[in-house]
């Protein structure tokens, strides 16, 4: 006899999709709007910005969201979504990011989503800045390491809150905040080689997203109390290769990477780890006394991305480093991986939750977590197309069971986002080919295809999944009946 297996998910949960401007709006110069570093991937990455892109660029139109929102939000709510995360261009408000006066059009569009998503109600979660700084920042002020980028956040931030502040109560100031330590372009808007970049350069352009941070958390709750404002970096914890002591160590510097950013967010101070390796390396920065004030505001909940974890050695023979989500790292030869080389780890995710609580006692927050492929468009039994994602079903069922048996572990968490409900643009590569949604979307490549969406096959599933709040997941009866 099975013993029957219940899920932890709470009444409140909140189950989603999470979605990024840059990769799924298009119309890059509408309204008003002017380019954005995240419009200039991938041809800014690893040298100078070419700008405008290509003809040929998928970014341009993506999926369209801009002008199909309705369509999409409606199919959102039939899944059941509780929560939809969004990302508010910064140049739709500010085109330049440095102007005086927002740009009325852009916040209109802003009101109508969301407005959009209350018809349904579907509560909006914003990030404030998801690898978008308006692109005359990037290459007038340096981005990121440029002190008066805070001012400039400051007045963005400002802006919306104010608009939106009896609207959304879910906010995120940097996406994936971490990423600008492997990819300083995208999360910082630093032009050049991230090898050739100076590291106290680097770590100052971190410091003034910190404060910025930090400052929009504590406007936020001035604005309005309710608001919960949270921090949100790329996780993807280190096994160590080996029971070697070196190698134990090895995974903990390589997830202090990470730590790092979360420890500052929550702690509201820099970690004595960090003051060290700063002074082994020669790394200075300049912190002011204000700044160390500001730092005081921490956030209300950590959120973070889920796609993979890694393995740490400090064997140079073994340390054979493999791409994985914008950073290398070396494999697990005990995990399968994907057909982008991204390992899968369920169990991995379950660690990451109770790393993070153990460490932090804060709220936690999965908004990012999904399967890459690619998919392949069939005819369905009622005279239109599908896709038969057995693959993403799988992917998505063993990381949401151990997404349970975190809670049952104790973690408090919640919600889960996954990436993205409906196929977008890739961020780094800028292409079509690699898949994350439970709806289809006819784009391709190319830019050829007609924009029609078609349900998969995981979009009745993860109904099913939000339906029942997680029962379906380990209802084992259910799912043969229904399938």
């Amino acid at each position: 006899m099975t013993k029957e297996i219940k899920a932890s998910f709470s009444e409140n949960f909140l189950w989603g999709g999470a979605l990024a401007a840059s990769q799924c709006e298009g119309a890059t110069l509408e309204d008003g709007k002017k380019w954005t570093t995240g419009d200039a991937m991938p041809y800014g990455v690893f040298g100078d910005v070419v700008i405008p892109p290509p003809e040929n660029y998928l970014k341009k139109e993506a999926i369209d969201f801009y002008h199909r929102y309705k369509e999409d939000i409606k199919l959102f709510a039939e899944m059941g979504f509780k929560i939809l995360r969004i990302s508010i261009s910064w140049a739709r408000i500010f085109p330049n990011g440095d102007e005086a006066e927002p740009n009325e059009k852009g916040l209109a569009f802003y009101d109508n989503l969301i407005d959009e998503l209350h018809k349904y109600g579907i509560e909006a979660m914003i990030t404030l800045v998801h690898f978008e700084t308006p692109l005359y920042l990037a290459t007038e002020y340096g981005g990121w390491t440029n002190r008066k980028m805070i001012d400039f956040y400051q007045h963005f931030v400002e802006t919306v809150y104010n608009r939106y502040k009896d609207k959304v109560k879910y906010w995120i100031t940097f996406n994936e905040i971490n990423v600008i330590l492997d990819a300083p372009f995208n999360g910082g808007g630093i032009q050049g080689k991230p090898e050739e970049i100076d590291k106290s350069v680097l770590y100052q352009a971190i410091h003034h997203q910190f404060v910025a941070s930090a400052l929009a958390t504590k406007i936020g709750h001035e604005i309005n109390p309710e608001f919960k404002i949270g921090c949100m970096v790329a996780n993807s914890p280190h096994y160590p290769l080996t029971p070697n002591p070196d190698d134990i160590l090895e995974a903990m510097k390589r997830d202090r990477e990470t730590l790092f950013f979360a420890d500052v967010h929550a702690r509201g101070k820099y970690p004595g780890y960090m003051k060290r390796y700063f002074e082994e390396n020669d790394i200075h920065i300049d912190i002011t006394s204000e700044d160390q004030e500001l730092l005081k505001h921490t956030v209300d909940f950590i959120s973070f991305s889920y796609y993979m974890s890694y393995c740490a050695t400090a064997d140079e023979k073994l340390n054979v480093q493999e791409l994985g989500n914008v950073k290398s790292a070396v494999k697990n030869p005990y995990l399968e991986a994907s057909e982008w080389g991204w390992q899968i780890d369920p169990k991995g995710l379950r660690f990451a939750l109770n790393q993070f609580y153990d460490r932090y006692q804060l709220p936690l927050f999965i908004v990012e977590n999904g399967l890459g492929a690619v998919d392949d468009l069939v005819p369905d039994e009622k005279g239109s197309y599908t896709v038969i994602d057995d693959y993403r079903i799988n992917y998505l069922k063993a990381h949401l069971q151990q997404v349970s048996e975190a809670i049952k572990d104790g973690v408090e968490l919640l919600g889960y986002t996954s990436w993205g409900p409906i196929d977008i643009v890739s961020n780094t590569i800028s292409e079509m080919k690699k898949r994350y949604g439970f709806i289809y979307v006819d784009k391709h490549n190319d830019c050829s295809g007609t924009l029609e969406r078609y349900k998969k096959k995981s979009f009745s599933w993860y109904k099913e999944v939000i339906e029942s709040n997680g029962e379906s997941l380990f209802n084992i009866e259910k799912q043969r009946k229904d399938g």
